[in-house]
């Protein structure tokens, strides 16, 4: 069995990615990856014992409307000023390279990303997937749906800010911790997947680090506190901040 997490918030994702698991999250305007975009994205990345090594979101202009705002809560005045996604795709590169896609239904979510960096020429290479709807299929027999919500439920992990890609990412990577130390979990479950990832030859591209105006490429985060909250009351607003910028110019 795996052993749990260390305790502590996860650090700033200053360096590469490498080795363990990248759980990942998108919002985007419609539920095609060939016909809408993807307007936030969340990286949760862990390391091969499950132990927090960082994270990274931001929400992305789509270049046009935002789709489903009653599903994801993103309002088109709020990606303003937001990155689009070749901005990113050379950080999110280095983040996802070497490890484990991991994700709630997650071939939905590599779709949009594959087709997404399809967009700007870059084919992702074949990485390994996990899926934590397929692992609480068989190893979280007590959910009474297998959506994310149900899941967490289950698992006892308590509210959290469903539909903000940052909220789902994080509640998958307690997920996946939480169905990979079940007793029924095979070491296979996990530990095929993290030899197969550390052998994936990926795609390297320049930072975009500034605009043509020469100011810096920005980060929008939205933000909400977790829980869990007495029933009946209300969660609290998420919020969006400016998490910084991909910095300047090398």
């Amino acid at each position: 069995m795996l052993p749990g997490p260390v305790p502590g918030p996860p650090r700033a994702l200053d360096g590469d990615g490498g080795g363990g698991f990248a759980v990942v999250d998108v919002e985007a305007t419609g539920r095609s990856p060939w016909r809408h975009r993807v307007v936030e994205v969340a990286v949760v990345l862990l390391d091969a014992r499950l132990c927090p090594e960082g994270e990274f979101a931001t929400l992305l202009d789509p270049l046009g409307p935002v789709g489903p705002t009653h599903v994801h809560r993103i309002r088109q005045c709020d990606v303003e000023g937001a990155p689009r996604f070749r901005e990113i795709a050379p950080r999110l590169l280095e983040l996802l390279a070497g490890r484990v896609l991991v994700g709630h239904h997650v071939s939905c979510d590599h779709a949009f990303l594959d087709r997404e960096f399809a967009r700007i020429g870059v084919p992702l290479p074949p990485v390994p997937l996990l899926c934590t709807m397929r692992l609480a299929r068989a190893h979280l027999p007590e959910a009474r749906s297998h959506g994310l919500a149900a899941c967490a439920e289950a698992a006892g992990l308590g509210w959290y800010p469903a539909h903000t890609a940052l909220g789902d990412a994080r509640v998958t990577a307690e997920l996946l911790r939480h169905c990979l130390g079940a007793p029924s979990c095979p070491p296979d479950d996990w530990a095929g997947p993290l030899r197969e990832a550390a052998r994936v030859p990926w795609p390297r591209l320049g930072r975009a680090r500034s605009r043509p105006s020469g100011t810096a490429v920005p980060l929008v985060r939205r933000e909400a506190p977790y829980g869990p909250w007495l029933p009946g009351s209300r969660a609290p607003e998420v919020v969006l901040t400016q998490a910084g910028a991909m910095g300047s110019t090398a």
